[in-house]
């Protein structure tokens, strides 16, 4: 099925070039390379804009949770001043003000809670309507109850 090329067309044509009703070879393996090129391109552009969440995951839950939502914020808005911000943000530690608070919240439920107070105010001398305790210790003067 080969036709006789037209006596006017040169005989060296090269070989990218295809004889009417044939298969372009060249065609189909350019559509097949663009199509992974474009993917590939894609999945490079994703795993650079992920870049600054996966910094800050190994960071604080407050620093994730902002450099997530400036990635976001860049990814819809194609500002690339947010992903800046957030790739300085995962680079930087935040100073941790919770684990401080959180500690002396605890120690303060925990003194709020407890049976006796970890600090007495000063005893007063026990009245004659109010005797002592037996589970006081002795003090080093004897304490003497008047008889009414």
């Amino acid at each position: 099925m080969t036709d006789p090329l037209h006596p006017v067309a040169t005989h060296h044509l090269p070989p990218f070039i295809t004889a009417p009703g044939e298969t372009d070879v060249l065609f189909i393996v350019m559509a097949i390379f663009v199509l992974f090129a474009v993917i590939g391109i894609g999945i490079f552009y994703f795993k650079i804009h992920a870049l600054p969440e996966q910094m800050a995951h190994r960071g604080q839950k407050v620093q994730f949770e902002l450099v997530a939502v400036l990635a976001l914020l860049a990814l819809f808005t194609h500002n690339h001043l947010f992903w800046v911000a957030g790739l300085l943000l995962a680079f930087v530690p935040l100073p941790d003000f919770s684990t401080p608070l959180v500690s002396m919240a605890r120690s303060l439920e925990r003194l709020a809670t407890s049976a006796e107070p970890a600090v007495s105010a000063p005893a007063l001398a026990p009245t004659p309507e109010t005797p002592r305790p037996v589970d006081d210790p002795p003090h080093d003067s004897p304490v003497v109850q008047q008889e009414t």
